[in-house]
């Protein structure tokens, strides 16, 4: 089933102080130099991020680090101090929330308990007083499209967490948004149930083809559900890339640490030396370092922590360096001598990447 996207009849008019969008990044969503301070404090510093349509790009990073603040400047519930927000090449900066072509999926759903399912769904088409059959059978085709039409006369009180998230997104979905906004969907939800629902979340926006902006403090969620990851830092953008590359290609010491685990180690460590060098942090992934009981650099096992697939070895190089190693297999004991050796190692100065 698709849902119709971007109904020209339904645009707002555009604002007195609107520009028109260079035609050549019509497409998608695309800010420009956003810029917020809230409390005198720099909260998002010159932010610019373009989303081609139909892709999904998430907002990782730390609490604190501004990409709540960057999504409320996209749905239209904060005005930036600077910048701009273009939606299918058109300026929407100035435009308040129900005047946007965006739809946002909040964090605790924000559902009426009193309403059941459907009307929940309805409440944003009645809102712009859509004609009674137009909304019946929106309301009708958006809950066929999230596996809930058997709950549309249910409360939320009566139905599950994943099935209150997907009555959230429902919601967002009937309103046929250019830009589908998502606040942390998944944080209410248990382990298990997270990554049935983030698979049903990733599988309709596929299926729709629909602009989608996710936050997150999760990486595992926006690793497996991205197209791209903005991962954020400070208010900034530090690296925009596919999951993949991010992981295996970090351009700053932050995404490195952030993406995933690392060890990092003061000075240049290579797979033979480690020689002091003011400044430069080396920076290693656990499954780059592997142990061998025959070869490499000698070191001591100084802990073992199983994790089901892969055991956590800390060893201890002899001239005092400690790393930590991801094996799978069989895995060495605490005491143990082992041989170090080395994969790909990154350098970092000043929090960026040199050779």
């Amino acid at each position: 089933m698709t849902i119709p996207l971007n109904d020209p009849t339904a645009a707002a008019a555009p604002h007195p102080d609107a520009v028109q969008a260079d035609p050549m990044q019509a497409d998608g969503l695309r800010l420009d130099g956003l810029h917020k301070e809230l409390g005198g404090r720099t909260i998002v510093d010159d932010l610019s991020l373009h989303v081609a349509a139909g892709e999904l790009v998430c907002l990782l990073g730390p609490s604190g680090c501004g990409k709540t603040t960057t999504l409320r400047m996209i749905a239209g519930f904060l005005e930036p101090d600077r910048g701009a927000v273009v939606v299918s090449g058109r300026d929407v900066t100035h435009l308040p929330p129900e005047r946007r072509p965006s739809a946002m999926v909040f964090q605790n759903y924000a559902l009426w308990p009193h309403m059941t399912v459907a009307k929940n769904v309805a409440f944003p088409l009645k809102l712009a007083k859509r004609p009674r059959s137009e909304v019946n059978e929106r309301v009708d085709r958006v809950l066929q499209l999230v596996n809930l039409l058997h709950h549309k006369d249910s409360r939320p009180g009566r139905i599950s967490g994943g099935e209150q998230q997907r009555t959230a997104l429902a919601r967002a979905l009937v309103q046929e948004p250019a830009v589908l906004l998502l606040d942390e969907p998944l944080s209410n939800l248990d382990a298990k149930l997270r990554v049935r629902v983030r698979e049903d979340i990733r599988e309709i926006q596929q299926r729709l083809g629909i602009t989608t902006v996710m936050v997150t403090h999760d990486q595992d969620e926006a690793m497996a559900m991205s197209d791209r990851v903005a991962v954020m830092n400070d208010g900034r953008i530090e690296q925009v890339s596919a999951p993949r590359e991010l992981y295996s290609n970090p351009r700053t010491e932050f995404v490195a640490s952030f993406v995933g685990s690392v060890n990092k180690v003061p000075g240049r460590l290579t797979p033979s030396t480690l020689s002091a060098d003011d400044g430069l942090t080396s920076a290693v992934r656990p499954e780059s370092v592997r142990l061998d009981a025959d070869g490499g650099r000698p070191a001591r096992v100084t802990r073992v922590t199983p994790h089901g697939h892969f055991t956590e070895v800390r060893v201890s190089l002899d001239e005092g360096v400690d790393l930590v190693s991801y094996v799978t297999g069989a895995a060495p004991e605490v005491d143990d001598r082992v041989g170090v050796e080395l994969g790909e190692v990154w350098y970092f100065r000043e929090g960026e990447r040199v050779e």
